[in-house]
This record gives structure tokens, sequence and C-alpha cells, in this order.
């Protein structure tokens, strides 16, 4: 509906609803109402004559049902206003939109946060926390797709008529359809903050830097175009969710001169733009669950309200030029909020693979009541008819080039006779003349599937037909090496697997293989299989050969590795004497490939004190306990084979003399002359020993024993007579004990 220079609260549009019922005048009620910021405008009486402004405000649900009171509209789903729309002449020589129309997003303000795109390729935002930008883009993408006849009920309005027509006659020059898709261009606008408050003259330079940014810099490119000024959650475009301004959206063009702040000046001629707020911040006043429950709903008034907004800029596109009634009633206004279902009522509407969307319908002259569905008009006429015959089911070879096939068209029209062609779902690799409609190429890959040939006129109108088309294959021979053999751990010969394919223009193939032993691989490119196996056993072995269309072969055969015999030779049985360093004894092996020659050497059972090298098979070290080990010596190769061998190695024991030192004599409370204690053992090489006493036969108080060197020395600090018994012990474990007296006197 159009927004006039005044507004009115929620309260007083309540107010003059109770009027309305009591009979009181509207005008008393009004004036005794205070002002509530709740929701939306009452248009005022002022709205039939459409003076002050040319603003096209949609109106929010309160608002609406007290306009339809005060207006005496008969039912709920009624068409509300004033009898049919008329046509007013147009301003700046526009009164409709009559080309195919685009539409052009806008989101302006960084306050919409960090852009990224979902799986539909739409702009999402982390400050749309209702996610009204992507529904918004899918929307515009859907109408005009899919054959949808939503917007058909917009293509009976025409320009170029007398002023007070309600009708078009054959000729004039009709609300184009968006045929493929409305939506032509989307714009994050992130160089500053949307203001808290815009004014209209701010939103129209917005709109008009969108024409900038998507360099619409004629008139021409302008003729068919809408710029929609999305503002972000929170703030109030043109009085947005205010006391003084409750409305849902409105649409205008950048001439007029009622704009709050002024006109907007264009070197590129008159452009039509939508103030578009985040509706979802007026909940269900704009329309948030009037179609759908739950979160299904939650952005309902979204495509409800820009759709209706949509809709009557292209039959108003230069307010106030273009079509609406004696109350000041467009296309739309007549429409919004009369309810749901039935031929006229909001509702879901399918728009091709776009989705569903809640939609308003729009009014309609020639039935005099709100349609969701009309068929297209185009210049007075329903749409021509196309019957297009499709050639017969085709069969063809992948790879070889097809003899050209076309199908054929029949338009209503019988003046029109050329078509624009196209093809979906035809062979990779063969194309359709889009002027011509013959289709002609290389099928390069196999398969069967159904192919859509539509044949489009001058007017758009389409006509389609379908038949299926099968690819087949060639055949693909791969040649079977034989079973093949390999010893693990050397590199074997290049195989190189061959194949053959029937179309004998193929020489090339992309060869795969499943099952090749550890170690080994195929070029992808050659057939060639390379590598040194590292594992061992017999594995079975696919090679597949796949050609440039999809064609494939494949061989199987074994493979077998055989693992390594290692030799590790004995050294024989093993004596050395304990407590001494042995002569090293290094461990050889040999191994069944004879390129091999270095192992990884491991023992178990080595006498304690003794180890071996891990890289030389080398051993070393000096046994400390006797007794007879039972050693294996393991060499292990490169490819993980191992051998071992196993043998005994004796370590002979020690035996220690201890030399008595005698009764020794000391006198209590003087220091004694340390006295070392001597032992020898039967390995000669042994000199030195650990030294303890016992613990039953101590040496008397205040004296010790150095465990290492074998000397006592202190202070006597008890009087009596002693046993003392020391004990000396090497290296091997191996100990002596000699006892004595001492005297303290």
């Amino acid at each position: 509906m159009r927004k006039l220079s005044g507004h009115v609260s929620i309260a007083a549009g309540v107010a003059v609803v109770a009027a309305l019922l009591t009979g009181a005048p509207a005008s008393a009620a009004s004036s005794s109402a205070s002002a509530v910021p709740l929701t939306s405008a009452v248009p005022s009486a002022a709205a039939s004559t459409r003076a002050g402004s040319h603003k096209i405000l949609y109106p929010t649900r309160q608002s609406a049902a007290a306009s339809r009171l005060r207006l005496g509209a008969s039912a709920a789903t009624s068409a509300s206003g004033s009898g049919q729309l008329t046509y007013h002449g147009g301003v700046d020589n526009i009164g409709v939109t009559t080309g195919a129309p685009v539409v052009y997003l806008i989101f302006w303000g960084s306050q919409w946060g960090t852009s990224s795109t979902d799986p539909s390729s739409n702009l999402t935002f982390t400050g749309d926390s209702s996610g009204m930008a992507p529904r918004l883009q899918q929307l515009f993408k859907g109408i005009g797709t899919g054959n949808e006849t939503w917007s058909g009920v917009m293509t009976q309005y025409c320009e170029g008529v007398a002023v007070g027509a309600t009708s078009c006659p054959s000729g004039s020059l009709h609300v184009g359809y968006p045929t493929g898709g409305a939506l032509a261009g989307v714009w994050y606008d992130s160089s500053a903050p949307a203001p808290s408050q815009a004014t209209d003259h701010q939103i129209g330079v917005e709109a008009l830097a969108g024409v900038v940014h998507f360099a619409n810099t004629t008139a021409a490119q302008n003729r068919n175009a809408q710029y929609v000024v999305v503002s972000p959650t929170g703030t109030h475009p043109g009085g947005f969710n205010t006391t003084a301004g409750n409305f849902c959206a409105w649409h205008d063009y950048n001439g007029d001169t009622t704009l709050v702040g002024g006109a907007v000046a264009s070197p590129y001629g008159d452009f039509a733009f939508t103030n578009l707020p985040y509706i979802t911040d007026l909940g269900a006043s704009c329309g948030a669950n009037y179609v759908n429950g739950g979160a299904a709903g939650t952005l309902d008034g979204v495509t409800i309200v820009e759709g209706h907004e949509y809709a009557e800029t292209v039959t108003d596109q230069n307010p106030s030029g273009g079509w609406w009634d004696a109350a000041g009633y467009e296309n739309g206004d007549k429409c919004a909020w009369v309810g749901t279902g039935g031929t006229g009522g909001a509702q879901n509407i399918t728009f091709g693979t776009a989705g569903t969307f809640a939609m308003q319908g729009s009014y309609s002259n020639d039935s005099s009541s709100c349609l969701v569905s009309h068929a297209v008009v185009v210049n007075g006429v329903l749409p021509n008819t196309i019957t297009v015959t499709a050639p017969p089911a085709q069969s063809t070879a992948a790879g070889v080039a097809i003899s050209p096939i076309a199908g054929s068209a029949v338009d209503s029209n019988v003046a029109l006779t050329s078509f624009t062609w196209s093809g979906a779902g035809l062979p990779a690799g063969v194309t359709i003349n889009s002027a011509s409609g013959a289709i002609s190429g290389t099928p390069t890959k196999v398969g069967t599937g159904m192919v859509t040939l539509t044949a489009t006129d001058s007017t758009l109108a389409t006509g389609s037909a379908t038949f299926t088309w099968t690819v087949l294959g060639n055949t693909v021979t791969v040649t079977s090496p034989g079973n093949q053999s390999s010893p693990r751990g050397s590199a074997i010969a290049t195989l190189t697997i061959h194949a053959t394919d029937s179309n004998s223009a193929i020489t090339a193939f992309t060869w795969s293989a499943t099952g090749l032993p550890a170690g080994l691989a195929l070029n992808s490119a050659t057939g060639a299989i390379t590598g040194t196996p590292t594992g061992s056993g017999t594995s079975s072995v696919a090679v597949r050969a796949t050609d440039n269309v999809g064609s494939v072969g494949s061989v199987s055969f074994t493979w077998t590795v055989i693992g390594n015999t290692i030799t590790v030779t004995s050294p024989g049985a093993q004596s050395s004497p304990g407590g001494s360093s042995i002569a090293t004894r290094t461990i050889l092996a040999t191994d069944s490939n004879a390129a091999i020659t270095a192992f990884t050497w491991s023992a178990t059972g080595l006498p304690t004190g003794l180890s071996i090298g891990s890289a030389t098979g080398i051993i070393t070290g000096t046994p400390t306990k006797s007794g007879t080990y039972s050693v294996t010596v393991k060499a292990t190769d490169s490819t993980g084979a191992s051998g071992s061998v196993a043998f005994s190695w004796t370590i002979t024991a020690t035996s220690v003399t201890v030399t008595s030192p005698g009764t020794q004599t000391s006198t209590h409370g003087v220091p004694i002359t340390p006295l070392t204690i001597h032992a020898t053992d039967s390995n000669s090489a042994i000199t030195t020993f650990t030294w303890s006493v016992s613990s039953t036969r101590p040496l008397p108080a205040g004296l010790t024993i150095n465990s290492s060197t074998g000397v006592i020395s202190g202070t006597p600090s008890t009087q009596g007579s002693f046993t003392v018994r020391i004990t000396a012990k090497d290296l091997t474990g191996a100990s002596t004990s000699v006892s004595f007296t001492w005297k303290v006197l």
C-alpha cells in the first residue's frame, strides 16, 4: 500500500477499528489514543488520492486488518482496496516493467558480518541469524523457472494505454516474464556500517551505488531492473520498526521528490528500488509463520513481503505512474494479509528447482480477485505452443564421431519457424547447435541417459521432447603376463602389461592394479610394474586398463615373492673365565640373496655382562656370573628374513683366598693403626674385591672396614675380646671369609 505524509500507531489503528464498530468518529477515537511503539501505520483517507508521497508501503498485518475494515472488505479472503486497478499514464514514460524483470540484491552494511557461500552458491553472513539472505537469493533464482505461473498474474498489465484503462488491448507492451530466473546480481556492501535509521534518500543513494557496482550505467540497462536494498538486523531504514513508521517494506524510484531527504539524482536513468528491512525483526507482524508453522515458517514473511514488493514494482515501476485502484492500492496491497490457501490466499509456491516459498497472491483485473496463478500473457496473447519432435532413440559407439542428427519443432504461430535449441542430458562430448538444433560430436563416456531437446521461439515460448541415448563401450583386451615369481629384497625387472582396444585408434590406457606384492607399483600411464618386493608369499593380482571412453578390460595372475634364506655360522661351544674381558667373538651369516651382506643382529641367553653389536654381530664384554648359558644368535636381513644359530657358553667360576691378619690388640679410646686385609683371586686378572663384615661377628665398636680397599680403621670404644669375620667378594660373585680375634684393652 502507499505510504503518505502521516503515520498512525497501532493504538490509533485499533481506535479506528473500535470507532467503526461503535459508530464513533474515527478521528475522535484516533485523537484520544496515545502513541504506542508497536507496529504499523494505518493509511489515512488521503490514500485514495495518493497525495503527498510516492513511496508504496507494505502494511503490517494489524494495519492491513484495520484498513480492510475501514474500506468495508466483505470477507477475510476478499481483495482489499476499491475496485479494479487502473493505469495512470506512467512517470518519465515508464509505467510497468516491459522486459524480463531482473533483480539485484544489495546487502547493505558491515553489520551483516563475515560472508561465505552455501552449497547452492548463495552468499551467507555470520550476522544473519535468521538466514534471510540465502532465502532471498533462492527466491529470485526460482521466480521465472519451472514454468511457474505465479508471475503470470502480473503479465496481464501493460503500459501505453489510456489513463484509467482497466485492461490491455492486443499489441500493448505487457509486463515481462522473468524466464530462467529473476536474480541478476548480489552485492555485499561492507564498506561501512549501514545507518541505524537511514533516511529514504540514503536508501536511494545505496541503491544508486548498486547501479554503479553492477555497471548498469545506461537508462536501457535500468529499464527492467529493480534494486533491493536489504538492511541488517537491528536497524530502522526509513523508520522501520519505530513508532512513527511501522511497516514491513516499501518500493519507490529515485526521482520521487517526496523521499525523506530528497530525490536521488541519477546520470544512469531512472531506477526502481525497494527498502527491505530485516523482516524477521518484526516477527509475526510481518508474516512469520503466516503460512507454515514452527521453524519452517520463520522466513514466511521474508518471501511474502519481498514477493509483494517485486509484484508491485513490475506493475508500478515509477510510482505512481503504473497500476493502482481508487483507494491507492497496488496489485500486492489488494491481496496483503487476506488469509491463506485457495486461489488467492498466501500459500506455498514451488519455483522450479529453487524450492518452495510462502508467497501471497496479487490482484488480477481479468478475474477481479486475488490469484496465485495465471497464464503468462505476452503482448495481449497467451504464449505460443511449440511442438518438438525428438529423434529416435540413439545407440552409438564411444570414441567414434556420430553422424549429425536433429529434432524438429512446429510453432502454433506459423510465422515463427526459427528456434533457439538446447539439449539437456546429451552424452559427454556431444553438443547441440543452438541455432540449427543439429547434434554432433564424439561421445566420450559409456552409458545410457535421457536427453531433453528444448526449442524456444522469439516470444520465449518453449517446447520439449525426450529420447534415450545409449553410448556403447569398446572392448579392451589385456594380455596376461603369466604368473610371476620374484625373490624378496631384489628390484624386479620391469614388467609392462599390454592391452588392445576394439577401436584401433585408441592405443593409450589408464592403468590400475589391485593385489600387487608390497613394494611394487604400477605406472598408471604406461602399465609398467616396478619396485622391490618387501614381503613374501603369493598374491592374486588384477590389472585393469581403461580407455578414454571408460571401457575397461582386465587380467588376473599370481605373483609369488620368495623369501630369502639366511645361514648363520655357529662359533661352537664357548668357554670363558668369569671376571675377565672376553676375546671378541664375531658371528658370521650369509643370505640366499647374494646382494644382501648386511644384517641386523640380536641374541638371547648371553652370559651376564656380554652383548652383541646389532649392526656387526660382534660379541664383547666381561662375564660376571659363572655358569653354562644356552645362547641363540639371530641375523635378520632387509627383507625381514632371518636365520639363527644356538650354542653353549660356559663361564668358569673363580675362587677367592683371604689372608688372616692374626689376633689384633688395641687400646680402648686410642685410634688404631689402619689394618689392611689382603685377598687373592684364582683369576689373576681380578685384583679388586668388595669387602664386608659379618653382622654376627662384627668389628669392635668404633671400627669400620672400607668396602672397596679392605682397610680397617677407627677408635675402639668398647673393651673386650671380639671374634671378627671379614668377607671378600670378586666381581663374579665368588667370595671367601676369614675370622680372627680382636682384643680391646
